[in-house]
């Protein structure tokens, strides 16, 4: 791993623990440069990816799709229905299959925690990993758009007040975040249900009520209640979720006006936040779902500078 020209290498990238500040930094201003289309493309034709997804998702798996379209690759379909999987192929021979074809990035996301140890440690797998989520583990592509949209509000993050708050220990989201967030310098702090919040979260930072520190916030993270790691209930009516934890219309009134609000989506309207403030002036929901594209364009373009540095 390294930072070349202002551009970050590696071989591989599941983690943000794999990332040191200075490449952190490095990715999120070279999705900003992308945004702003302040450097020309690279030239990826010849480059062959696909993306191997074993949960459900919208947002980032289609956000990888883009990015890697814009970056000129050629993205090769892959459906668990209709794929070996359903005949018992296991993961490692599916990603061992599109490494002999000639697929030089997975992008990968699965329900199991640190998957993807087997899949670097071996030394027929040829293609590059990218972790696009494992399980209750690690999101680092969520990860760095939120950093990405963190610093255009504010062009830092030491010394801001943060709130991650919600579902905290079934989170891959809450656990990227926190770690590379201390490590940047921000006073992190959780809120949520008791019965979601774990010893391993203290080292990070406070946990406390949401109302009794939603005025001094410079961003408050929400978190979506993963029904499916519940067996279809957590426990709590949506009414008395949104009333205890979320964010209402109450609460958003006594955020600082410099503040912003943030979720990874998909939201749960009028649970983790009102349907009314999804869109609000303070929310970038939106922003982060754009900002995703382009900071996935700048991990890609970070795998293709590793291999090169390989051969």
């Amino acid at each position: 791993m390294s930072v070349i020209n202002n551009q970050v290498a590696v071989s591989n990238l599941v983690s943000m623990e794999m990332l040191s500040n200075e490449e952190v930094l490095a990715l999120i201003k070279r999705g900003s440069e992308f945004k702003a289309s302040k450097v020309e493309l690279p030239d990826y034709s010849s480059i062959f990816t696909t993306n191997l997804f074993f949960e459900n998702s919208t947002r980032t798996h289609k956000s990888f799709e883009v990015a890697e379209r814009r970056l000129g690759m050629h993205v090769i379909d892959f459906n668990t229905d209709t794929s070996s999987v359903k005949k018992g192929e296991t993961l490692y021979d599916t990603v061992l299959t599109m490494s002999a074809l000639g697929v030089e990035v997975c992008v990968i996301r699965h329900p199991e925690v640190d998957y993807y140890k087997e899949l670097i440690d071996s030394s027929t797998i040829t293609a590059s990993i990218v972790n696009g989520g494992d399980g209750s583990g690690q999101h680092p592509s969520q990860c760095l758009l939120d950093l990405m949209t963190i610093y255009e509000e504010y062009g830092h993050f030491d010394g801001l007040k943060i709130c991650i708050a919600g579902d905290l220990t079934h989170s891959r989201v809450a656990k990227s975040n926190m770690q590379i967030l201390k490590r940047l310098g921000a006073e992190i702090y959780f809120a949520g249900p008791d019965e979601w919040y774990s010893e391993e979260f203290e080292a990070y930072g406070q946990y406390k009520a949401i109302d009794d520190m939603i005025e001094d916030l410079d961003v408050l993270m929400l978190l979506r209640v993963q029904h499916e790691r519940h067996n279809g209930s957590a426990g709590f009516s949506k009414e008395d979720y949104h009333r205890t934890f979320g964010l209402t219309e109450e609460r958003y009134s006594k955020l600082k006006d410099s503040a912003i609000i943030m979720h990874p989506a998909p939201v749960n309207r009028d649970a983790e936040i009102a349907d009314s403030l999804v869109e609000a002036p303070k929310a970038r929901i939106v922003a982060q779902m754009e900002n995703g594209v382009y900071v996935r364009m700048a991990m890609l373009e970070a795998i293709m500078n590793g291999r090169h540095l390989e051969k």
